[in-house]
């Protein structure tokens, strides 16, 4: 009988290998792993014209210092995005001058070849020997798969626009759609150099730290109910919801996640004891603000997402755990994971209370107002399936009012894949889901690279998925995403995930053999 048992494992086991690797092909070119963009710019007839931009760049002041302007215009974004909800023009135009500034650094670049390793030099040879490593990031390319797919996204967007039934109010949002992708070209770029990356991220958890310290000081303190949507028959109704400088506890508990997430793989990347003691109280700062946002939706991403940071930070050390922890360390950590929400929902009342209202259905107001808006916005997919309605909540709120229920009018659809379905129909939302598998595919192979050579950085690199995780589950029952403020942390953990990427062995071997003419 073992003798048998035996020996149906191994058939299973061998099937199993078979179909892996029959199955890998496909896997690389549904993931874009074997796509080779540098090659297509180092070669490009239309690149070529640019050639006169690229020699008045290298006579250039201002230019010799292009990466290092790029870096302070991401760290600005940054470091006033929460404090400017109210003011949303000074964001947009912030948004816009580091969209110009990218085009005019991009349309200036040299190839990814000698052409620009000697321009870099020379910058380099005319610049302060202390800011070499601010001009000089590694040396990945500026183009990845990642890229391929946000212009792919944006692509279907503006066939949306083209074909939408509103197409000014469309336009409007295209254009949004058009300054954070663009910001995310940006910062893809300048996030190649370890030290630029230090102070993005250092910046951002600093102003969160101060965001979460005005939060907990409203719990202390008392706080006016704005915005609060808390059904007033529930036990939970009279417990206060922070929202500190972002006027919204959803927006804020959204806000907070990638800081949680940060500061948590923070704490293994900064080596002295004073910064560590910073990233704990964070850390504990951050978190606790999260939980006094009362936000049901943060809560769920937070738990994704810690579970998530769990299982990478496992899968790092898994090296050195001994075999039985190797096998079992997983299902231990699911195991603890689930025994501690369960506990946590039991012991702490105001959580239970709060929690208890996901499991009501329609007898909670707030989960009645969404179902309602869900109903209204699958009749607008219905009716226009292929490319939606166009991009934006100007678009949407144009359209929406002739589907609502009575007494149910929405700003948005509250929940991200019903926004992208709506917006840019089954072919955006089949891009978005392409964009995803892409880069949490290069994610996970700079993550194994990283890890093979126990390099720190990969520890932000796990920050990155896991926020990435925590924002599309909370995403999935609220459009906060949408919101300046989280939209650009949205696009900062791709910039990170995609600023790590690196040529596949077998193209840098072939770089020189292939040419790609337009």
């Amino acid at each position: 009988m073992k003798s048998l048992w035996h020996q149906l494992t191994l058939l299973t086991l061998s099937l199993w290998h078979q179909l892996t690797l029959s199955a890998l092909p496909l896997w690389h070119q549904l993931t874009l792993s074997t796509l080779s963009l540098h090659q297509w710019r180092s070669a490009s007839y239309l690149h070529g014209l640019l050639r006169p931009l690229r020699r008045w760049r290298q006579s250039s002041f201002m230019l010799q210092w292009g990466d290092f302007i790029g870096a302070a215009f991401v760290c600005l974004v940054f470091a006033i995005a929460p404090f400017v909800s109210d003011d949303k023009s000074s964001l947009a135009v912030l948004l816009a001058a580091c969209a110009g500034f990218w085009v005019l650094l991009t349309l200036s670049d040299g190839d990814d070849s000698s052409e620009q390793a000697v321009g870099n030099q020379a910058e380099t040879a005319r610049s302060p020997q202390r800011w070499q490593n601010w001009l000089n990031p590694s040396r990945s390319p500026l183009a990845t798969p990642i890229h391929f797919m946000v212009v792919l996204y944006w692509g279907v967007s503006a066939a949306a626009t083209a074909l939408s039934p509103v197409k000014r109010a469309a336009f409007t949002g295209l254009s949004k759609l058009t300054l954070y992708l663009i910001l995310f070209a940006l910062m893809a770029r300048v996030l190649r150099s370890p030290r630029v990356r230090s102070w993005v991220t250092g910046i951002y958890l600093h102003a969160a730290l101060l965001v979460s310290c005005y939060g907990i000081q409203q719990k202390t303190f008392g706080v006016k109910a704005l915005a609060t949507w808390v059904d007033p028959t529930s036990p939970s109704a009279k417990e206060p919801r922070v929202y500190s400088y972002l006027g919204n506890p959803n927006l804020l508990a959204a806000y907070l996640l990638p800081a949680i997430a940060l500061s948590l793989v923070a704490f293994f990347v900064w080596r002295r004891k004073g910064p560590k003691l910073l990233a704990i109280t964070m850390v504990i700062a951050n978190s606790a603000c999260l939980y006094y946002t009362g936000s049901r939706g943060g809560w769920i991403g937070f738990a994704a997402m810690i579970f998530i940071l769990l299982v990478l930070l496992l899968h790092w050390w898994s090296v050195y755990l001994p075999r039985f922890w190797r096998t079992f360390a997983l299902p231990t950590v699911l195991g603890a994971s689930i025994a501690v929400i369960v506990l946590a929902v039991l012991l702490v009342a105001p959580l239970r209370d709060r929690a208890s209202t996901v499991f009501v259905g329609r007898q909670d107001s707030s989960n009645n107002f969404r179902i309602n808006v869900w109903m209204s916005v699958l009749e607008m997919i219905r009716d226009r399936p292929i490319l939606g309605i166009g991009p934006g909540n100007v678009a949407f709120n144009s359209i929406y009012p002739y589907y609502q229920r009575p007494r149910f009018s929405a700003l948005s659809a509250y929940s991200i894949p019903l926004e992208i379905a709506v917006e840019t129909g089954i072919i955006g939302l089949t891009c978005f889901v392409w964009l995803l598998l892409v880069t949490f595919n290069i994610g996970w192979q700079q993550l194994q690279r990283l890890r093979a050579t126990r390099d720190l950085d990969g520890f932000w690199l796990m920050g990155a998925i896991a926020t990435l995780v925590g924002l599309l589950s909370h995403g999935l029952v609220d459009t906060v995403w949408y919101r300046p403020q989280i939209n650009t942390l949205w696009w900062l953990m791709i910039a990170l995930i995609a600023s790590y990427y690196t040529l596949p062995t077998e193209t840098k071997e072939d770089v020189s053999k292939t040419e790609v003419r337009i």
